[in-house]
């Protein structure tokens, strides 16, 4: 679980971790990830495309969407 949570970057999610996102510092690891991009389009422009970005951040993050349960009475554990 400790890997899936903190280390296993999600696609769903922006490329970052359920934990970054739970906690809030995805905002910071996305800044992170946009100034390394920006160092790597300044040194070499010729390799890109375009300008890259990274990855938006999710507005909302479910494991399973509540909205879309069949069945929406909460899960006793």
């Amino acid at each position: 679980m400790a890997y899936y949570d903190h280390e296993h970057r999600h696609s769903g999610i922006g490329y970052h971790s359920p934990a970054s996102v739970h906690f809030g510092t995805a905002g910071q690891v996305r800044e992170q990830r946009a100034r390394a991009l920006d160092q790597a389009y300044a040194a070499h422009p010729e390799r890109f495309s375009r300008r890259p970005e990274p990855p938006r951040l999710p507005e909302t993050v479910w494991i399973n969407d509540p909205a879309r349960r069949s069945d929406p009475t909460p899960q006793i554990v």
